[in-house]
């Protein structure tokens, strides 16, 4: 997508200037450094940054953001760059700060399980780290993304049925604010009364209160034994009412992904797998060796009675990943499968009662309006996401496609659901946060005039203007 002209910020160019002076040529001005600043991975209008500067320590992080402050410039948090509502775009210009950089692991504490990282560490690159240790980070939004990222922007995925989202597994924080005060937020200890819970504040804030420059995180005892298994059923709604049983039962599936038709297809010839043909339940589960065997017979004879067949389970670590690796791959196989499209990832939650009804009449307005938009979700927590593909040949397509994700947002909402389980608000979805929170906004706009009143932090996400 073409960038928009948008007006640079005043001051600027001394802000520019003086970031030159005090980092050289860890400042870049170029085009294509600043293209990749400015543009997320999904149908999203880019916004380039004026300039974007590498920090390597929370120290150069409250630098950077003192002299920004004093010139009044934005400031534009990046990690990885694989958000997918437009986090990371610079409307009103600005710096992007990288801290991709600050990638340590600071501090492994065994005994209490947890881990304080740098906000540019990866999640593999953590699982990684603590392979040796026996111990693992489970949140896996998919993509490769930065903890930093996956703390602001509230990430989840697959795992997030049983070991739930960022927003549990955030112990305690350091940021830097918007005057450039360094904070420390939260304890090491499992719990806590002590005023305010400020970490919760900035899990989820998308860089429009501070920047993240430490994270202190839960970790888990690696389990003894992981299966992983398929599940293939000629309807939809019987893959769907398998996922309802199975939590409503209180079985304590580790993963449990939804996968349809046409993403089944797609994966297949991207990831050269032979899956079934139809609606897929791709699930995982972890505990001991009978554990998980009892598990899978569970779920298994739960599928049944929907009409599931095929059942397939495996506890090869090869196999597994493969599997696992196929649905993170899942909208890069649909954008395969449409060379030349452009890609437009959305998501919604429900209660799990409720998840049935959203999907099916979400899969009916897809066939109905003519679009390609496949469904993938993580299910077990009533979240699911549509890869829609816009067609830039075809005028009428990307005004269906908007109106489609309005519906089911709409939809969502009214079903007690959130218009966005994981994928956050950035620019795309701040229209549909009024009908969410209501009157409740304006607090939201309070604290954030309260902490940042000139408006530097990533503006223009979340709620919009403040002025």
């Amino acid at each position: 997508m073409a960038v928009a002209a948008q007006a640079r910020p005043l001051n600027v160019d001394a802000t520019i200037a003086e970031l030159r002076a005090l980092f050289g040529d860890r400042v870049s001005t170029a085009h294509a450094v600043r293209e990749q600043h400015g543009k997320d991975i999904s149908y999203h209008e880019a916004h380039l940054p004026d300039a974007v500067v590498f920090a390597e320590s929370t120290e150069e992080v409250q630098q950077i953001v003192q002299l920004c402050a004093r010139h009044k410039t934005p400031i534009i948090p990046f990690g990885t760059g694989t958000s997918l509502e437009g986090h990371i775009s610079a409307p009103n210009g600005g710096i992007s700060l990288d801290v991709s950089r600050m990638n340590k692991v600071l501090q492994v504490n065994e005994a209490d399980l947890d881990v304080v990282v740098q906000p540019g560490v990866t999640r593999k690159q953590l699982n990684e780290y603590l392979r040796a240790t026996g111990l693992f980070f489970p949140i896996d939004p998919g993509a490769d993304a930065s903890i930093g990222g996956m703390t602001s922007t509230r990430a989840s995925g697959t795992n997030a049925v049983r070991y739930g989202t960022m927003r549990e597994n955030v112990l305690s924080l350091q940021v830097v604010t918007p005057d450039g005060r360094i904070m420390q937020l939260g304890r090491r200890s499992r719990k806590s009364s002590a005023g305010y819970d400020l970490v919760k504040l900035f899990v989820g804030s998308e860089g429009t209160l501070g920047v993240i420059t430490e994270i202190t995180l839960r970790l888990y005892g690696t389990p003894e034994s992981m299966v992983a298994a398929t599940c293939a059923f000629d309807s939809l709604e019987g893959a769907v009412n398998t996922v309802i049983q199975t939590i409503q039962s209180g079985i304590p599936v580790a993963r449990i992904e939804l996968m349809d038709t046409y993403t089944v297809d797609t994966v297949n010839q991207y990831s050269k797998l032979t899956l079934p043909q139809k609606n897929l339940l791709l699930l995982e589960f972890h505990g001991t060796e009978a554990g998980t065997r009892e598990q899978a017979e569970m779920v298994q004879a739960i599928a049944a009675e929907h009409g599931g067949g095929d059942f397939a389970w495996t506890n090869q670590a090869e196999e597994r990943s493969r599997m696992w690796q196929a649905r993170h791959d899942a909208a890069w196989a649909a954008k395969a499968y449409k060379p030349g499209w452009g890609m437009w990832a959305t998501d919604v939650c429900v209660p799990i009662s409720r998840l049935a009804e959203c999907i099916l009449e979400t899969q009916k307005d897809i066939q109905a309006n003519g679009l390609y938009a496949p469904i993938v979700g993580h299910v077990g927590d009533g979240n699911f996401h549509l890869t829609m593909m816009v067609d830039p040949n075809d005028p009428t397509y990307l005004p269906k496609a908007e109106a489609l994700n309005d519906r089911m947002v709409a939809r969502a909402q009214h079903l007690g659901g959130t218009c966005t389980g994981e994928h956050g608000v950035g620019i795309g979805k701040i229209k549909y946060l009024y009908a969410e929170h209501g009157e409740a906004m304006s607090l939201m706009r309070a604290i954030k005039k309260a902490i940042d009143p000139d408006n530097i932090m990533n503006p223009g996400k979340i709620i919009g203007p403040i002025n």
